[in-house]
């Protein structure tokens, strides 16, 4: 089921790589940052006011820990991120030694461990891999992928999924609820290798619907938790890159998008480009958990 819903942009700013949002309810306010252009955006939803802050490093992903502190996953770690003055200290490393990539698509399961993936910073095949970190453990659960994206938990944390967009198959894998480790092999889910545009980043409503963002399609797309397509979703912007659920009823989805690769012809041809949306879908979300420093 294709559909027209009410989209509001967020600010006038366009991200070159906008990737890895994240809503604080207490404050009403969303987190996203620009990867290429090391940025850090917070938009308040209640009075529509937005913030820049320039970051020492590229980062792809923003959560919450505290209501003083965030969880940056950055080019070579994990960092704390203080919200008052913009502190930073380095919680792990995370392929320090590899200058050649970078960390991506990530999202926190419902035990508090983090599900992070890096890549290469040239979309390199084979260089991508997908991390658990509970705390400051690291465990490497998927290597040999090229951009690994889509990571998302079922409501109960029973099923985590993930999809290497360059492959184009969503996979689903069955977890300890507990720790959010997996307990079996990933299988697919949904096979998307032969459709337009690719699979990006994903959130799970709280019907268990898994949204995506259709990088290159325009477009979300929601997967029932028995691997069906049940809706797409148009957007304004040619490459929306990442979803989370933003409002104070959750019952918006918050979604990043880039012009990483665009020319000039092609930005004038899609003229919301880079900006951040915010889209009316009458349902309710989930909130993503905040990261437990302790295992």
């Amino acid at each position: 089921m294709v559909e027209a819903p009410a989209i509001r942009i967020l600010g006038e700013t366009r991200c070159h790589l906008g990737e890895g949002p994240s809503y604080d309810p207490a404050t009403d306010t969303a987190w996203w940052v620009d990867i290429l252009e090391a940025r850090l955006f917070a938009f308040s939803l209640r009075d529509g006011v937005a913030r820049t802050h320039t970051l020492p490093f590229l980062a792809s992903h923003v959560t919450a820990i505290d209501p003083e502190r965030q969880l940056l996953a950055a080019e070579d770690g994990l960092y704390i991120r203080s919200i008052r003055d913009g502190a930073l200290s380095l919680h792990c490393p995370l392929e320090a030694e590899e200058a050649g990539t970078r960390s991506n698509d990530g999202r926190v399961h419902p035990s508090g461990a983090l599900w992070i993936s890096t890549m290469g910073r040239d979309a390199e095949p084979g260089r991508g891999t997908i991390y658990h970190v509970a705390g400051t453990r690291i465990t490497r659960l998927y290597g040999g992928l090229t951009i690994p994206n889509g990571i998302a938990f079922s409501p109960d944390g029973a099923t985590g999924y993930f999809v290497d967009t360059d492959e184009g198959v969503l996979r689903r894998v069955a977890l300890d609820p507990a720790t959010g480790q997996p307990v079996a092999e990933p299988e697919t889910h949904y096979d998307h290798s032969a459709g337009k545009g690719g699979i990006d980043g994903a959130a799970v409503d709280a019907e268990g619907l898994i949204w995506t963002a259709r990088f290159g399609a325009g477009c979300l797309d929601a997967y029932s938790p028995e691997g069906e397509r049940v809706r797409t979703v148009p957007v304004p912007a040619r490459q929306p890159t990442c979803p989370t659920f933003a409002g104070r009823d959750l019952d918006h989805l918050l979604v990043t998008t880039a012009f990483e690769g665009m020319d000039a012809a092609a930005r004038a041809e899609d003229p919301e480009h880079g900006r951040t949306l915010l889209i009316d879908l009458g349902m309710r979300g989930l909130l993503e958990p905040a990261f437990r420093l302790a295992a």
